[in-house]
């Protein structure tokens, strides 16, 4: 399972919870204080970004992947 993210950079405050609750670091904060993807690569579509930020910013769309 991947995931397509969109953040809402107008409403991250950079509280970084997201950051915190994401268990495979794909997610950072920049030298603005705002949230980016850091390695996409790595997400496993577990909406914990999503479920966690009080502001809602991250929004995940999980996607199948199609067998080859």
């Amino acid at each position: 399972m991947k995931a397509e993210f969109k953040i809402k950079s107008e409403r991250c405050k950079g509280c970084g919870i997201c950051v915190a609750f994401c268990p495979k670091q794909v997610l950072a904060v920049d030298a603005l204080g705002k949230v980016y993807i850091k390695d996409q690569e790595k997400c496993i579509a577990c909406g914990q970004c999503e479920l966690r930020c009080p502001d809602y910013a991250i929004f995940v769309d999980k996607v199948k992947e199609v067998e080859k």
